[in-house]
């Protein structure tokens, strides 16, 4: 892989991160909606979606066989082609891109199930340096409540089960999104991550995201405006 962390691309990185049911994918939707209908080039990438290790991933995860350190690397495999496919060639263009999850994931998940944090900062070495790193931080118990509120099940290895952690399902999620929790916050000081408060209203929310944001891409070309298609109910005032 190339080193790309230190290279200054022309286009710029925005990443959202946070446990599950911090609210941050519906906040990088709504910028990403916003961004469009304000004319400028935006490319979306999300985590674990690249098709190379789709397959692998999904028999490891039925067959219940994928160790910590298989799971970390099938992630950094993952990550490693939508970075040469979906970040890299946006930035050098020019465009912005948003990811839905970083390298900021694996930190946390990966040494949450008790892999080593240096050696998993050293796989991911390869990354792009985002412009922003937004960190949507909520309080466990909030996020738990919209989770287990909305998901009529929960999966085996979202829950941790694999860590014998708790033989309920439930118990093992919440103990294992706690460990998660925990490292997010030490990378807080550590990567510079921009806290929002995700208590606060959706509206509130983007507000802030989108403050930050305009700063850094006053000097980014925009493109004609598409035909009108924003949806009203997601406007927000600036």
């Amino acid at each position: 892989m190339n080193k790309y962390f230190n290279i200054d691309f022309p286009g710029k990185l925005f990443t959202v991160e946070g446990i599950d049911g911090s609210g941050k994918s519906t906040q990088l939707k709504l910028l990403h909606q916003w961004l469009q209908n304000e004319g400028y080039g935006v490319f979306f990438s999300e985590w674990n979606s690249s098709p190379l290790v789709k397959t692998t991933t999904r028999r490891g995860k039925t067959r219940q066989i994928l160790t910590p350190t298989t799971f970390s690397l099938i992630h950094a495999t993952d990550f490693a082609d939508r970075i040469e496919r979906e970040i890299i060639p946006p930035l050098k263009a020019g465009a912005i891109v948003l990811a839905d999850r970083y390298i900021y994931t694996a930190f946390a998940r990966d040494v949450a199930r008790g892999v080593d944090p240096k050696w998993v900062r050293k796989l991911y070495e390869f990354a792009v340096e985002p412009t922003i790193a937004f960190y949507f931080k909520v309080p466990l118990n909030v996020a738990m409540e919209r989770i287990l509120s909305s998901r009529a099940q929960i999966k085996y290895y979202e829950a941790g089960m694999d860590l014998g952690l708790s033989k309920d399902i439930k118990e093992s999620f919440i103990s294992f999104q706690e460990k998660i929790l925990i490292e997010y916050e030490k990378m807080i000081q550590e990567f510079g991550l921009t806290v929002i408060d995700a208590t606060l209203s959706i509206n509130d929310q983007q507000k802030k995201v989108r403050d930050i944001v305009i700063k850094k891409i006053k000097e980014l070309k925009k493109f004609p405006k598409p035909f009108s298609h924003h949806l009203s109910h997601l406007a927000i005032k600036k």
